[in-house]
């Protein structure tokens, strides 16, 4: 009996091989003649199996580029100048597009169970798993923290939007390793469609709205934006858009300082430099208002750093004229957890000519010990560059006395709470003691912020505290009026005597909250 024929199906396989490369290789010819436009977050992250290392540079600008250092997504002004572009388009072509706002729900306990390190890791592989979902012509972006955001284009309508939302809530629901444990995460999703829902400068203030109603509904929900949604959102939308503009154009933005006092020979041993902003519109606005819109909306590293160049300068200004003053800055969380931030102060340092012996930063005890070992490494190489640390308000957190031991602090600053009860009461007293013999016996100063009366001033002088700070000597004042204050007062004054500040209109107003001027 004679074999079938096998020819036929052998040149099918042949021309199926051939058909294939031919494809492959029209796909890289055409990629490489620029017709295909493949996302520059797609292409980061799916090149590079870590996050690119953030740019370094001596201004803040480069601070605000076009990608998200931890992720390798686009950034916040690479989305809005897409979003634009396809706006335009979709008005010419009378299409639509779809924003979704995306909010990791429970992301927090797993910075604080597992450290930022494992959380940085785990916003990787979030992103990574966003960009499985999306399509050549979307846009990803990290908005900040663990907030995303993707960019529809192609006229979706309002089920292709939902149909998206549903694949990125089931995929970011499947577990994750993190260190060798099995963890789950759901997300909730805020959606716009454009034109349907308002005019293009409001999307993003939407979207954000809407997203915040679905959290409020539970969580693990896609929700799409409604009239009667809270408008909260789109101040802090507009609030961040014009503290955005202040950085870019350095406009509004201005450090006040506030003297630190020598409790033996009443001469002023330093300043503290405290951010300040002056809406165009809104006149002075408090810390306690934009410093959380700059952390939720990924501007706190640019703030940080536009703060340290500007004391940076400030110092030099003041040296040239003889006048050499110590300046302590305040440094948050998100700074700390910053890739680059060493090199950012050693820029600042090197491009004003400071020694970085004059300069001071100032850290809260619960901002150290969040992840202390990440901590230790970033103080190590800052004291290297001759930087020295302050923990501030000291005795409010909680802290292990073996990681104080270890920190390379020369200083800790009391609380303003317990300074405000040290010349009444007797437990505050017994606080206020105990944190400056322990600080003593390790062989730091102590500063006692908060001084308001001349009681306190006595209580804190008599129990050994090195430094005072606080409205009794003066309120924070522009650089100017700091220096002829302290012009003023070169001779040590007795009993610490001090004229009230030359600048006496402060922007709280006479209104301070507790640590309003620790906040940045």
């Amino acid at each position: 009996m004679n074999a079938e024929p096998t020819a036929p199906w052998w040149w099918l396989l042949l021309a199926l091989v051939a058909m294939a490369a031919l494809m492959a290789a029209l796909r890289l010819w055409v990629q490489s003649r620029g017709r295909i436009k493949v996302p520059a977050a797609t292409v980061s992250c799916a090149s590079a199996p870590h996050a690119p290392q953030a740019p370094s540079g001596p201004t803040f600008q480069r601070v605000l580029s076009a990608q998200d250092a931890l992720t390798g997504l686009a950034s916040r002004l690479q989305l809005e100048d897409r979003l634009d572009a396809a706006a335009l388009r979709a008005e010419s072509h009378q299409r639509r597009l779809a924003l979704l706002y995306i909010d990791i729900d429970g992301f927090k306990p797993i910075n604080e169970s597992y450290g930022y390190e494992a959380g940085d890791a785990l916003l990787r592989e979030v992103a990574q798993r966003l960009i499985g979902l999306g399509r050549s012509t979307d846009t990803l972006a990290r908005m900040g923290a663990d907030e995303f955001i993707m960019l529809m284009d192609g006229d979706p309508d309002h089920a292709s939007a939902a149909l998206v939302a549903d694949r990125i809530r089931q995929a970011l629901q499947r577990p994750y390793l993190v260190q060798g444990r099995e963890v789950r995460l759901s997300c909730s999703i805020g959606i716009v469609l454009y034109p349907d829902h308002g005019p293009r400068a409001r999307l993003i203030a939407r979207a954000d709205a809407a997203m915040l109603a679905a959290k409020r509904a539970g969580g693990n929900i896609h929700c799409f934006f409604a009239d009667t949604m809270d408008p909260g959102a789109l101040e802090a939308i507009e609030l961040q858009r014009d503290l955005r503009r202040a950085l870019e154009t350095n406009t509004g933005l201005e450090l006040h300082y506030q003297p630190k006092i020598d409790s033996r020979t009443g001469r002023i041993s330093g300043v503290e430099a405290l951010l300040r902003w002056h809406h165009p519109e809104r006149g002075a606005v408090s810390p306690v208002v934009f410093v959380p819109v700059a952390e939720r909306f990924g501007l706190i590293g640019a703030l940080g750093q536009w703060v340290t160049d500007e004391a940076c300068r400030q110092l030099r200004i003041w040296q040239d004229t003889g006048l050499r003053m110590h300046v302590a800055i305040n440094l948050s969380v998100h700074q700390l957890r910053q890739t680059d931030l060493v090199e950012r102060v050693q820029d600042s340092l090197a491009r004003h000519d400071i020694a970085g012996g004059r300069v001071t930063f100032e850290v809260t005890e619960s901002a150290a010990m969040e992840d202390p070992q990440a901590s230790l490494r970033v103080f190590e190489r800052l004291a290297q560059l001759g930087v020295s640390l302050s923990i501030d308000d000291f005795g409010t957190g909680y802290s292990s006395l073996s990681y104080l031991r270890r920190l390379p602090a020369r200083q800790l600053k009391i609380d303003r709470s317990f300074v405000q009860d040290v010349a009444s009461q007797e437990d505050a007293q017994a606080i206020v003691r105990a944190v400056i013999k322990l600080a003593h016996a390790l062989g730091l100063k102590v500063v006692a912020e908060g001084v308001e009366t001349v009681a306190q001033q006595d209580v804190l002088k008599r129990m050994g505290c090195d430094q005072l700070q606080g409205y009794l000597f003066a309120k924070p004042m522009p650089a100017r009026h700091l220096q002829l204050w302290v012009m003023g007062d070169g001779v040590p004054a007795r009993r610490m005597q001090f004229r009230d500040s030359q600048f006496e209109h402060d922007d709280t107003d006479g209104q301070r909250p507790d640590n309003e001027d620790d906040l940045i």
